[in-house]
């Protein structure tokens, strides 16, 4: 069995760039679905913290990267990497499109080390994705707050209550490269 923080590190970036409940139909969310995830590409980095259960309080950071999938179906290819003092583990998902849904992994999926996207949808700002794996459900809400700021949320299913677990602050990465004249 894999330890909790293990799994929910793993989940963080899972969907560092993922899903939220939308009103459009399928054939005009797709549009604004595929808008999301490309105003999501790039590469962001921030901390995180677990929040609650056994590590609570474990602060870990992240340095993720992100790119909208290709083809006509919106979803988005993540990796990158998070730190918990000196041990790095690796991060990657792949969540596409799937009808009015979304599925995916993150690692290897639940038949691995990983999680299964199991459900999503995109909003304007946001992004909400059903994760599990095994007896854990949650779910992973993705907000931007400005076009350099997204807010992550990873919540689990006790009994019939989500609880908070995972709370990462990601800021957009930029070349700091000074742009001058030549004369």
């Amino acid at each position: 069995m894999f330890s909790r923080p293990s799994l929910i590190v793993r989940g963080v970036a899972a969907f560092a760039l993922a899903a939220t409940v939308g009103l459009a139909s399928p054939a005009s969310s797709g549009a604004r679905d595929k808008a999301f995830f490309e105003k999501v590409a790039g590469q962001w980095k921030g901390p995180g913290e677990i929040v609650a259960g056994k590590y609570k309080g474990t602060k870990f950071t992240c340095d993720l990267i992100g790119e909208p999938t290709s083809g006509a179906d919106a979803g988005i290819k993540l990796d990158g990497f998070c730190r918990v003092g000196v041990f790095k583990q690796a991060m990657s998902a792949m969540i596409t499109q799937k009808g009015s849904s979304y599925t995916g992994k993150f690692l290897d999926g639940a038949d691995g080390k990983g999680l299964d996207v199991v459900s999503g949808n995109v909003a304007k700002d946001k992004v909400v994705v059903g994760i599990n794996r095994k007896q854990l459900n949650g779910a992973m809400i993705a907000r931007l707050q400005d076009a350099e700021t997204m807010n992550i949320t990873i919540s689990v299913k006790v009994e019939e209550t989500m609880i908070p677990v995972i709370g990462v602050n990601l800021n957009r990465q930029m070349d700091k490269i000074a742009v001058g004249s030549i004369k």
